[in-house]
């Protein structure tokens, strides 16, 4: 990736729908990920954004591995160096739900790399920096980060981000749900929402903002951030103001 520190990407690029763009930089990454995921964990099943799998079967794994290989796409293919690559591991027991336990994301244009584990926490490129959000408790004092789908006729982001903007201290849109959390994890953020988001945009960086001491919901402000196409993610005592002020379309 040293030649963005020259300019844009001039690889091959194709668009999986309009504005949607992967790389021949996606896929290889991808399957670097999932082979080295294949090796160590031949039972294991995987997850990709573009479409890498591992031969063992979704039903019955235990594990799951939840890839985003190349998170902020455009970012990357204009020099922007705001992208990074996503790892989640979702533990699969028989008769619970499926839990997050581990996430990475990995920021390389700023050598930063962001870690979780369940019940351990969440750290900064070594287990002596822990991460911990912000203690922020009021919009007015908060800067909010989100995002705009690719769908935006299912998924209307314009008047929340109105919404959200005459009220916090700012808001951005950086173009990366993954680094958006990791950020939101370090303090560097206060709060987050975005719709029409899949499971491999937020699997770690979930986990990451969770770690840390912040509250995940779905819009609605139930448990299905995961799988259910909208998240909001905040410090416990932001958390509500902000959700509260996204839910309505």
């Amino acid at each position: 990736m040293n030649h963005l520190s020259v300019g844009r990407y001039r690889g091959a690029v194709d668009a999986k729908a309009a504005r949607e763009l992967v790389s021949q930089v996606d896929r290889d990454s991808e399957a670097l990920i999932v082979g080295a995921i294949a090796e160590a964990y031949p039972t294991h099943a995987v997850l990709g954004e573009e479409g890498g799998v591992q031969a063992a079967p979704l039903e019955g794994a235990r594990y799951r591995w939840i890839v985003d290989p190349l998170d902020g796409t455009t970012n990357y293919l204009h020099g922007h160096p705001f992208f990074a690559v996503s790892i989640g591991v979702e533990r699969v027991a028989e008769g619970e739900p499926p839990t997050m336990i581990a996430g990475v994301v990995f920021a390389p244009a700023f050598g930063e790399l962001f870690l979780a584990a369940r019940g351990v926490g969440a750290f900064l490129n070594s287990p002596v920096l822990p991460l911990q959000v912000a203690e922020t408790s009021s919009l007015d004092d908060a800067l909010v980060s989100t995002g705009f789908a690719y769908d935006s006729a299912r998924f209307p982001n314009d008047t929340r981000f109105r919404r959200v903007s005459a009220v916090a201290r700012g808001v951005r849109r950086c173009g990366a749900a993954a680094l958006d959390l990791a950020y939101l994890a370090a303090g560097r953020y206060d709060g987050f929402w975005e719709l029409g988001l899949q499971p491999h945009d937020v699997a770690a960086g979930a986990l990451l903002v969770e770690q840390a001491g912040g509250r995940v919901t779905d819009l609605t402000g139930g448990a299905d951030w995961l799988d259910g196409r909208s998240i909001v993610a905040a410090p416990p005592r932001l958390h509500e103001e902000l959700r509260a002020l996204v839910e309505r379309s």
